[in-house]
């Protein structure tokens, strides 16, 4: 797959807006997510599997990434702080090249995934608190939409619906999954296009 096809399938990094910092009026929260691609012999999606002991998704596969803090004034910010904090690279290292459409968390966050290209001469520098593992998918893995399973759940009473990918012994499902969906979605569209 070539740069050019991935760039071309995102929306701008430009049409990011400012966070407001004001409680929002729907009631959710800011959040940020970096979808990090590097490019080895194929290009690789890097996420993390966060530790078994923490408030939220403890266990789950995620990208780096989290809520917005007051010191960031958009989701591009808050995605690129949260990935050094939690995996160690640095953001002149990434190269954003859009975002795709939010995500909207069962635990009410309203998630902004960012896409960039990282550079693969990257250190890690694991936040040991937050990530118990950091590994690589191929992106023509994580492309492929009949990879992934339609799953469901109990969740508070209620019947949910979430996606799942198996790979290598690691579950990708809920947020995290329905997200690269999304964008393998947009990948194969712009292929056929």
């Amino acid at each position: 797959m070539k740069r050019e096809h991935i760039i071309q399938c995102l929306e701008p990094a430009a049409s990011l807006e400012c966070w407001s910092h004001q409680k929002r009026e729907d009631g959710l929260r800011n959040a940020a997510v970096l979808i990090p691609l590097v490019e080895r012999d194929e290009w690789q999606v890097l996420l993390t599997k966060r530790t078994d002991h923490l408030n939220h998704h403890a266990g789950q596969v995620s990208f780096p990434g989290g809520r917005a803090d007051a010191v960031d004034v958009s989701p591009l910010h808050t995605a690129l702080r949260e990935t050094e904090e939690e995996v160690g690279i640095q953001p002149e290292l990434i190269e954003i090249i859009g975002v795709i459409e939010p995500f909207l968390t069962v635990t009410d966050f309203n998630v902004v995934p960012v896409v960039g290209f990282v550079q693969p001469s990257f250190t890690l520098d694991i936040d040991e608190f937050e990530v118990a593992d950091v590994f690589e998918v191929p992106l023509s893995i994580l492309a492929d939409q009949s990879r992934y399973q339609k799953r469901e759940i109990l969740w508070q009473g209620e019947k949910r619906a979430y996606w799942e990918l198996m790979h290598n012994g690691f579950q990708i499902w809920g947020a995290t999954a329905a997200m690269l969906y999304a964008f393998a979605g947009r990948l194969n569209a712009t292929r056929q296009g």
